[in-house]
């Protein structure tokens, strides 16, 4: 929240690697709208009236406390995307945790690069796309839609939908999709624009959407 990015996250990345755990609470209260908003992206709905974002953050730091020493042996990975780590594994956990076997469909999680991954789900997806457009009159037309475009990004690339999902919803740079997924940046950057142009097909298919929307 105050000026200095690279320089000041380069000195942080330093301290972190070194064990500094206020350099830990430095950088939590640094990227916290960014956590913040990853948690409200990726809460299953079932859990949004049990969890508060507050919480998961709370859970998330104390997981990377724990964590801190073996980040000095990790390869080559920011402090961002490091922390974002954990709390999508903090996610992962929270989800099996309160859901169990019972909601599988709400816990779902894929595995990206061997690890357990909360899944960009096509329900988050499509709630935040309604709500980027504007909404049908009642709640009624308002589930329908929301039906049509869920059923409609279901037929994305899973892959495809992450990169669309870390890019759009999360607001995470090219290089920082890149690093997450764990490949090329110029990958990255061909996945999500063949992701933005299947996403464009798809709302098109949505009549109140293609007609009363705005995207262009």
């Amino acid at each position: 929240m105050t000026g200095e990015p690279s320089v000041g996250m380069e000195e942080l990345e330093r301290r972190l690697r070194g064990g500094d755990a206020q350099a830990l609470a430095e950088l939590f209260s640094r990227e916290r709208e960014r956590l913040w908003r990853i948690v409200q992206f990726r809460l299953a709905e079932p859990l949004r009236g049990r969890l508060e974002p507050d919480d998961v953050l709370q859970e998330a730091f104390l997981a990377a406390n724990q964590r801190l020493k073996h980040y000095a042996d990790s390869p080559a990975t920011s402090p961002f995307i490091w922390v974002r780590m954990i709390l999508n594994q903090t996610l992962v956990d929270l989800h099996r945790q309160h859901l169990g076997a019972q909601k599988r469909d709400a816990a779902r999680e894929v595995s990206l690069d061997g690890a357990p991954y909360a899944q960009a789900t096509s329900a988050s997806v499509a709630i935040q796309l309604i709500g980027a457009f504007t909404s049908p009159s009642g709640a009624a037309a308002r589930a329908d839609v929301l039906g049509l475009v869920q059923t409609a990004i279901e037929q994305m690339d899973p892959t495809d939908r992450e990169v669309l999902a870390l890019r759009h919803f999360e607001e995470l740079s090219n290089s920082e999709v890149a690093e997450t997924l764990g490949i090329e940046q110029k990958a990255a950057s061909i996945r999500y624009i063949r992701a933005l142009r299947r996403l464009k097909e798809i709302l098109a298919q949505v009549p109140d959407l293609s007609n009363g929307g705005q995207h262009g």
